[in-house]
């Protein structure tokens, strides 16, 4: 039984379908968007719209940003010998709110999943392994404590060793089958002042 019109039920549809957004949470954001004045639901999709056309790769470390290179790739006085490899965007920006890590990053844009189909060629290790013969001198491991995550490592680790290079992942605290962007940002630095050598 339909409880709302076309235009509400469509909203509706449309913003459950985002992640983490139930049916209940999508009618609350309907019905505060229709309430809104028209200039800030306008500002509010043409904000969406932008960031769309304009937000791609870093060239450097493929995170998201909006120029060639992202505001952490940009900066000189990070340790760019220094590499945290993360599965994602979100990750990166669990890191950062730390202020602990002062290299840069690397964003890898998924895990290896044979189940699901993911490879290796199909993340972004490719680029990290070319981005490794410059002067890198150690590869932080921040995958995921998930099975795809410690793959995913395992499969960096064995492509980087014989380069000669440290590669070490971050260390317990952070819980099996946890995801990084979830996780306090004290758990986090621990996680990475008590990395192991792999």
């Amino acid at each position: 039984m339909e409880l709302y019109s076309g235009y509400i039920n469509k909203l509706v549809d449309e913003l459950a379908a985002l992640p983490g957004i139930g049916n209940k949470s999508a009618q609350r954001l309907a019905f505060h968007l229709i309430g809104m004045p028209e200039a800030k639901v306008r500002r509010l999709a043409n904000s969406m719209i932008e960031a769309k056309a304009n937000v791609r790769y870093c060239s450097k470390c493929f995170t998201l940003t909006d120029s060639d290179l992202c505001p952490i790739c940009s900066k000189a006085n990070r340790n760019h010998r220094l590499i945290m490899v993360v599965e994602n965007s979100r990750d990166l920006a669990a890191y950062e709110k730390t202020g602990k890590f002062e290299g840069v990053y690397h964003v890898l844009h998924g895990a290896i999943s044979p189940m699901t189909g993911i490879g290796p060629g199909d993340i972004k290790i490719k680029e990290l392994v070319e981005r490794c013969a410059d002067d890198v001198d150690e590869v932080i491991l921040a995958t995921n404590s998930s099975l795809e995550g410690e793959t995913t490592a395992m499969y960096i680790s064995k492509l980087l060793k014989p380069m000669g290079i440290k590669v070490t992942r971050i260390a317990s605290g952070v819980p099996v089958g946890g995801d990084l962007e979830y996780i306090d940002e004290v758990t986090l630095t621990r996680a990475l002042d008590g990395r192991v050598e792999i």
